[in-house]
This record gives C-alpha cells, sequence and structure tokens, in this order.
C-alpha cells in the first residue's frame, strides 16, 4: 500500500515499511524498516520529522549533501549515501536511482545530483520523482506505481507531469508535491483529466 501523507511524503507499507521524504507527520510512528531522501531541502529532509517515524535499525538512504548531517543526527551505522542512475542492494532491498533536477529554474540544479528512486518491493516496482521537470533521462521508466510531482514552480507543473506520465510505462500514477507549499486539488484534478490509458489516484485529500 502507497500513502501521499503530505506534499512529497510517501509511506509504503509492505513487507517492510519505507518513507521516501517524510515531513509533517502527525504522529509518533516509530516503524520505518527505510527512509529514503531525495534531496537537502527542508520539506524533503526534516530532521524533526525523520524523530517521529525512525526507529533502532532504520536504514538511511541519503544523497551526498546530506550524508555528514545524517550521520550527525543519526549516528554513522545504517547510512548509504547514493548518486543517480544508479543501481544498489542495501539491507535486502534493490532500488535504482534516477536523476531529478530543473531545467529552467535554479531551484534543483543537475550539479547536485539529487535523485529520484525506483524501489523493487516483494509486489510492486514504485517510481518516486523526487523534485524535478520532465527531463529526458526518466522517460523510459518503467513501473507498478510512479509518484510525479504536478505543483509547478519547483518542479514540474500538472501539465507537464502529465506529459511524462503519458510517457512512461506505469500502470498507476499518482500526484505528489502539491497542497502544502504549492499546487492545490483542483492541479490534481486537472492532471488526472489529461492523463491518458492509466489509472490515476489522488491520493492528498
Amino acid at each position: 500500500m502507497v500513502e501521499v501523507l503530505c506534499h512529497s511524503s510517501i509511506k509504503i507499507t509492505e513487507d517492510a515499511i519505507i518513507y521516501i521524504d517524510p515531513f509533517k507527520i502527525n504522529e509518533e510512528y516509530h516503524d520505518a524498516d527505510y527512509i529514503f531522501f531525495t534531496h537537502s531541502h527542508y520539506d524533503h529532509f526534516s530532521p524533526e520529522d525523520i524523530e517521529k517515524v525512525r526507529k533502532k535499525n532504520t536504514v538511511f538512504i541519503v544523497t551526498e549533501d546530506i550524508k555528514e548531517k545524517a550521520e550527525n543526527l543519526f549516528g554513522e551505522e545504517n547510512i548509504f549515501a547514493v548518486e543517480p542512475n544508479e543501481s544498489y542492494h542495501v539491507s535486502g532491498l534493490d532500488f535504482k536511482t534516477t536523476y531529478a533536477y530543473n531545467v529552467n529554474k535554479a531551484f534543483h540544479p543537475k550539479e547536485n545530483r539529487w535523485v529520484g528512486y525506483i524501489i523493487q518491493t516483494n509486489h510492486k516496482t514504485y517510481y518516486i520523482a523526487g523534485d524535478t521537470d520532465n527531463i529526458e533521462e526518466i522517460r523510459d521508466i518503467e513501473c507498478d506505481e510512479a509518484l510525479i510531482p504536478i505543483g509547478g514552480t519547483y518542479t514540474m507543473n500538472y501539465k507537464e507531469a502529465a506529459e511524462l506520465a503519458n510517457t512512461i510505462k506505469a500502470k498507476i500514477v499518482i500526484p505528489t508535491h502539491y497542497g502544502s507549499i504549492v499546487g492545490d486539488k483542483e492541479d490534481a484534478i486537472k492532471f488526472k483529466e489529461l492523463v491518458k490509458d492509466k489509472e490515476v489516484k489522488i491520493l492528498i485529500k
């Protein structure tokens, strides 16, 4: 099961419990087997919210610019740094990293080497795009469920996101990165109307 808790804060509950960019967490869960981070912006790497979901043996998957801060906050054990466009097997979980960057704005430059993820569980393959525009490197993605930002300003807007959704091979597409800092549910509805031949799930209410 996949949930979009808020903005780009995602929880996948299967054999393991996986969080991506936990943010504005309302309860003390302390159930995370893995926490993935796409980049270091405050709405994606939030120590306050990490504390609410991590437990003793949580595995942290971080970008290089987060690694030192994460080690200082949470200890050096179980923290693994990644680069874009690589494959990994960490603590029993297979995943790949993708590029995630802006092409016409300066918020997420390519040289920062921030990432999206393709996470392979025992049941499904999830693509979490991170904060990105519709870039060439991600247009051949294949997955069961794709979580794509639609809010504009810092990422793709809903039209650009729909173009990507119509290009990649995904069974289900889920819009993210709206409803809190940028974008609103109307963007999600417009996104859904533009996506063809795929199921669209709107999970941010």
